[in-house]
């Protein structure tokens, strides 16, 4: 009589792992799809980046306005930045959370600025080659 309460016991613990089991199996891969399809996305890579914060969530947590162009008033955003993670220290009694935060902000913002400042050269560049190339000769008249 034992033996087999003992067997159920076992037969009905290893369902419950085996499902659970299969249940993190298909979380996790459905997790992996996700995140590769966000990363071949192009628009995703403009809204978000390896923090999950947007520009404009991290721009609100500094409190500055967002780059234009790739102009960012790096200072301002530099103050702001030593100011709030100074204050959101933990020996303090800040909170880790919020000084973590306000880092992926700032590391936001900046990647924002450099990515503009990118876009913004190659735009230049390829206008200095349009203007460097000779115009074409003309039709030859008949």
């Amino acid at each position: 009589m034992a033996h087999r309460i003992i067997s159920q016991v076992v037969l009905t613990g290893a369902r419950v792992f085996g499902r659970a089991f299969a249940e993190a199996y298909k979380q996790a891969s459905a997790s992996q799809k996700y995140a590769q399809q966000m990363g071949n996305s192009s628009t995703a890579a403009n809204t978000l980046s390896s923090s999950g914060l947007t520009l404009d969530e991290a721009c609100r947590i500094l409190n500055v306005s967002p780059p234009k162009s790739g102009q960012a008033d790096i200072a301002k955003i530099h103050d702001q930045f030593k100011r709030l993670f100074d204050l959101n220290d933990p020996k303090r009694g800040g909170s880790f959370y919020l000084q973590s935060k306000v880092l992926r902000a700032r590391e936001r913002i900046e990647l924002e600025a450099q990515r503009l400042r990118h876009q913004s050269q190659q735009a230049s560049q390829e206008a200095g080659k349009q203007q460097q190339q000779p115009p074409p000769p003309p039709p030859p008249s008949s």
